[in-house]
């Protein structure tokens, strides 16, 4: 077990956890909050010194990232059989997606420009933590996650792929939940890039649960 198979748990972590509060939403229309703001925050921390650092820090991140790590865990130790197929799915396409973006240059710089801009206005809705923003809770006020969502469909929804959500439809008609899911989304692409750039590749899910098995069981404890 090495500290990148541990990066690349965590990582992996994020990108499930995107997709499990996705499904949550659309299906049950609330979420846990603290799992919220870690995603959203991820989101932002271009400059993370650590991956721990990018979900709140490594103190904390049992409990900001316990939904991925639970969902996590569930792809490795249960039968095929009782996975939540929604949350892989949703898993998997924002892998895709995340290929795609990487490959187009001027969309990535159109998101780090706009990210900026969302930076700016979360300066403005939490001016006691002005300097650092380093509380997770920083993005979660409903503009910022309506700026994020913005964001989504200006940019990752121009592909010709597009991730169908599935759930009750009076949860995905509600504005409020539509911005979450669309901003949860592109925090689900965030992860997979990093992921991506600490070596994880998709057949790894397959074929390396066994190395998973002890690095869950550590950052989970």
């Amino acid at each position: 077990m090495t500290r990148l198979h541990d990066e690349q748990a965590i990582a992996l972590a994020g990108v499930f956890q995107a997709a499990a509060l996705v499904e949550q939403i659309a299906t049950r229309g609330m979420v846990s909050q603290n799992n919220l703001d870690a995603s959203l925050f991820s989101i932002m921390q271009i400059d993370a010194k650590t991956t721990e650092d990018v979900y709140g820090g490594v103190r904390d991140l049992p409990y900001n990232l316990s939904i991925g790590l639970k969902n996590l865990q569930d792809l490795v130790e249960k039968p095929r059989a009782e996975h939540n197929r929604d949350v892989i799915r949703y898993a998997l396409s924002v892998m895709h997606l995340e290929r795609k973006l990487s490959a187009n240059p001027e969309m990535l710089k159109t998101i780090g420009q706009r990210l900026k801009q969302v930076t700016e206005q979360a300066r403005y809705f939490n001016p006691d933590d002005a300097e650092s923003l380093s509380n997770p809770s920083t993005f979660a006020h409903p503009s910022v996650i309506a700026n994020l969502a913005s964001l989504y469909q200006d940019t990752i929804s121009t592909f010709s792929f597009r991730i169908q959500v599935t759930g009750d439809p009076r949860h995905l008609q509600n504005r409020e939940n539509a911005a979450k899911i669309r901003a949860l989304l592109l925090a689900g692409i965030r992860s997979a890039m990093l992921w991506r750039q600490k070596g994880g590749k998709r057949w790894h899910l397959m074929f390396f649960k066994s190395r998973l098995r002890p690095t869950l069981k550590k950052l989970m404890s």
